[in-house]
């Protein structure tokens, strides 16, 4: 059993918000096992709460990606919300003079493992704005659905970097909210006053199902852990024009498109690539909003069968590679904005890298694309390995 960052935060009765005046960077999934929301919980102990900050997809999680979120005061505590997710990338951060009226900044927020959640870009860019100043910042870790012990792909670079590529992390990193924040505030050298309150009885092995915490649907698509799982490579679709599942039941688990017309040769070829712990079966869906909105697409539906096996980022490779190849004439990169960024294509964006993506639809097979991300990313595992918090048992990096 597993207690979060906020359930010992509470039990400890709020340490450093006594008396101070306190932000709280948070979502819909920010909430104890009993399903308490943070800020009901800091105010209900009499923490001084001045503003909320509201990431991508809103404080309740509910609106779809890339639309604007907007300011509001929550009743019935009367806190007002900000918004750090508007129309431009000069407002994903907190606006000029909003830090001067807080002298504690609070953050519990849910990633699921992937550099392109763009959550702990919106943490890092908080952070960013406290450094120098007499603040602190307080994050309240929670263990990573998809784990600790397995990480994928390179470390982004700084030609691509964006909102979904902002930190210099790997696709999927293994890491925690809170050891991504140490990672942050050492390799950008801040002047921070940084506390993390570490989950209790967390080690790298576990999955989720062994931390005993409910799963709260943190964005509108990733309703429950195995999406999470899928996310890292499945969201490379978003940089094509292959749906990703938005607008089903299943999103990120469906991928296709209305040009594959024949789904039984496009899931053979998938599963001729010999995917470890993934099965597939051929499908037909309509997607009800975002890409190929009521048309009906041919494609795939996955199930992930061993999830220590699975490779989230070598199967999206697989699934872009084998739409390029199979359907040249209608597969398609991209084209439009994306995360603010019109100037460079979005799958690169999202590999982090000029080069995979030429790769990949060069022809190359995904296995030695991989290899080339894995292989990138070596020099920074000393630098990962320091910021852990969490070990093999319970008590220690």
């Amino acid at each position: 059993m597993v207690a979060s960052g906020l359930e010992r935060f509470v039990a400890d009765g709020f340490p450093d918000c006594r008396g101070r005046r306190v932000g709280l960077l948070c979502h819909g999934a920010s909430v104890d096992r009993r399903l308490r929301y943070a800020f009901d919980l800091m105010v209900a102990g009499g923490v001084d709460l001045r503003f909320i900050l509201a990431p991508e997809h809103g404080l309740f999680g509910e609106i779809p990606y890339m639309e604007r979120v907007e300011d509001f005061r929550l009743e019935p505590i009367g806190v007002p919300v900000v918004s750090l997710y508007r129309d431009t990338s000069d407002q994903l951060k907190p606006p000029e003079g909003l830090m001067d009226e807080v002298d504690v900044i609070v953050c519990d927020i849910q990633d699921v493992g992937s550099r392109y959640y763009t959550y702990v870009a919106t943490m890092a860019m908080t952070m960013d704005a406290c450094s120098g100043r007499d603040i602190t910042f307080i994050v309240l870790d929670r263990p990573n659905p998809v784990g600790l012990e397995h990480c994928e792909g390179n470390v982004c670079g700084p030609d691509v970097r964006s909102f979904v590529s902002h930190l210099p992390l790997r696709s999927r990193h293994g890491l925690t909210v809170g050891e991504i924040a140490r990672y942050h505030a050492d390799t950008a050298g801040l002047d921070l006053n940084l506390k993390v309150v570490a989950c209790d009885g967390l080690t790298r092995q576990m999955d989720w199902a062994a931390t005993g915490l409910p799963f709260v649907p943190p964005s509108p698509n990733i309703p429950d852990v195995q999406t999470a799982l899928v996310y890292t490579g499945m969201c490379l679709l978003e940089g094509t024009n292959l749906s990703e599942g938005r607008g089903t039941a299943s999103p990120f688990l469906f991928a296709g498109a209305p040009w594959i017309r024949d789904p039984w040769g496009f899931c053979h070829a998938i599963d001729a690539a010999g995917l470890p712990g993934v099965v597939f079966r051929p499908v037909r869906f309509t997607p009800k909003f975002d890409k190929h909105a009521g048309t009906s697409c041919g494609g795939i539906h996955m199930v992930v069968t061993d999830p220590r096996a699975f490779n989230s980022l070598l199967t999206g490779l697989t699934v872009v590679s084998t739409a390029a190849r199979m359907f040249p004439d209608d597969f398609r990169l991209r084209a439009d904005a994306y995360e603010f960024v019109t100037d460079i294509p979005a799958l690169d964006l999202l590999l982090g890298d000029r080069e995979s993506s030429t790769a990949l639809l060069s022809g190359a097979d995904p296995r030695d694309v991989l290899c080339m991300m894995n292989e990138q990313a070596r020099p920074f595992e000393d630098r990962f390995r320091l910021c852990r918090l969490y070990g093999d048992k319970p008590g220690g990096a």
